[in-house]
């Protein structure tokens, strides 16, 4: 048994890259903004939440095309709970001074959270595939590559899907899936575990909403209608994006539901 503090095998900030990761915020700003750190460890944080989405959705998708729908639902709730982490995140940006966050945000043209490519592939993976999206990012080898992969890949909502076609339910169409659903939540009790799933796959969809809907606001609290760095319409863009639904038949189910 090692002596602590005495050279250890494995040290925290060796196993955790430490010392890489304090370094990996750079600061375009000089003399350097006070409130850059912030903005750029709050979007670092994100990508590294966005990376464990991923790494739980591929996950879920591969338990159910095996059909061990309790993985699946355990893996899934570990995404929604990030997700709520994610959406009261979005709320430290507005400690920021708004016109300290002017005294950068100029060094930041033409780069855009648009261009965030692990954001794109938690929607394509989810059931939300844009093809302008992905001709977007052409220019972008290595993102262009990971997202083409999205794109032609099965997504979450296409593998649950065949999940429940497995459990002799027609999903041949729309209002098909969506009376599949209905029936599922008139009898609970029937389908415990398919419940649950159609449960946190809609929370999933609500949470990404959410998200969209706080960084929307926190736009327009810091910014005003002032125009993306990437030269979208910023606010106007995002507001563009909250009708998005991953998997809308989940809801429109609920809207036929009768007792």
């Amino acid at each position: 048994m090692h002596e602590y503090g005495k050279n250890p095998a494995l040290s925290y900030n060796e196993y955790l890259r430490v010392p890489e990761l304090v370094n990996l915020q750079t600061s375009l700003s000089e003399p350097t903004s006070h409130d850059e750190l912030l903005f750029i460890i709050i979007h670092q944080t994100y990508e590294l939440w966005f990376k464990q989405i991923l790494h739980e959705i591929d996950a879920s998708i591969n338990w159910l095309n095996e059909g061990r729908m309790f993985r699946a639902n355990h893996s899934l709730r570990t995404v929604t709970a990030i997700e709520k982490i994610m959406v009261s995140q979005i709320h430290i940006l507005e400690s920021m001074a708004q016109i300290g966050f002017l005294e950068f945000r100029d060094k930041l043209n033409p780069a855009s959270g648009f261009q965030s490519m692990q954001f794109r592939e938690l929607e394509f993976v989810s059931g939300a595939k844009d093809e302008k999206i992905l001709n977007f990012f052409e220019f972008d080898e290595f993102a262009h590559q990971r997202l083409e992969q999205r794109f032609n890949a099965p997504t979450l909502a296409d593998t649950f899907w065949k999940l429940l076609e497995t459990k002799d339910f027609d999903v041949s169409n729309e209002d098909a899936r969506v009376e599949t659903i209905v029936k599922i939540l008139e009898k609970p009790e029937k389908f415990p575990e398919l419940f649950t799933m159609q449960d946190l796959l809609i929370e999933h969809d609500e949470n990404i909403s959410l998200w969209r809907y706080h960084h929307v606001l926190m736009v327009e609290r810091m910014l005003g209608m002032k125009r993306g760095t990437g030269g979208s319409e910023g606010s106007g863009y995002l507001r563009t994006t909250l009708s998005k639904k991953f998997i809308p038949e989940l809801w429109e189910a609920r809207t036929h539901l009768k007792l």
